[in-house]
């Protein structure tokens, strides 16, 4: 999904963000995200981006650290901000929302806030080439992605739309893979940190590999 207004600076995106700590969630620019949000503190974020430039930044905690009100979980240092394209509210207190990322960011600073919620004040400086829409696709090995793709979904008997897969554009297609992968926080924040698209799909490529080198491994000695 691309946005109504596209962002083409990083002076357009604001400075201070509410923040989103959420563990193995990741964002990224152009991609979409569908989250269900009940907490209160939560609910108020929504509010409050929507009642001004419709930005949360999605960042993960520290692996091991739980983020409640009462102990504000570590983070790690960089997040994806999401722009609010969907909205609906369900009729038992939750919003269905829908973040398409936007850009990157690093952050500067957690700044004290009177609201429930978490802000922090950002830079996008670093980050610059993801408002670029299809930056470095040519670099990508597709042809390895869908390989590693289709060997994964063998091995994990999933079903897979190769039409989609095969239409989708590079860029769609590399962020995609690596936002709905089943990885855990650490390799969902490698692929997060990725310095280009390139490298994110070598990345993505390898741990498939990883992880079906230890399913083999598995599978071999529950034969044996």
């Amino acid at each position: 999904m691309s946005v109504n207004s596209p962002y083409t600076d990083p002076h357009q995106l604001p400075d201070t963000a509410p923040i989103f700590p959420l563990s193995c969630a990741l964002l990224l620019p152009r991609g979409e995200l569908p989250l269900n949000i009940f907490e209160p503190r939560y609910l108020a974020m929504v509010d409050a981006a929507l009642a001004a430039d419709r930005i949360i930044g999605m960042i993960q905690p520290l692996p091991g650290e739980a983020d409640d009100e009462s102990r504000p979980s570590k983070l790690f240092p960089i997040g994806c901000a999401g722009r609010i394209t969907r909205f609906s509210e369900t009729g038992d207190g939750r919003y269905l929302i829908t973040l398409t990322g936007v850009c990157r960011f690093r952050v500067v600073e957690e700044q004290p806030s009177l609201a429930p919620f978490r802000r922090c004040r950002v830079s996008y400086g670093e980050f610059m080439s993801d408002l670029d829409a299809g930056a470095g696709e040519r670099a990508v090995n597709r042809v390895g992605m869908i390989d590693m793709l289709r060997r994964f979904a063998d091995a994990s008997k999933l079903e897979v739309d190769w039409a989609s897969i095969h239409a989708a554009p590079t860029e769609t297609l590399v962020n995609a893979l690596a936002m709905m992968s089943p990885f855990g926080a650490n390799e969902k924040q490698a692929l997060l940190e990725a310095p280009d698209l390139k490298s994110r799909a070598d990345l993505l490529i390898a741990f498939a590999e990883f992880d079906l080198a230890q399913q083999q491994g598995s599978d071999r000695s529950q034969f044996h």
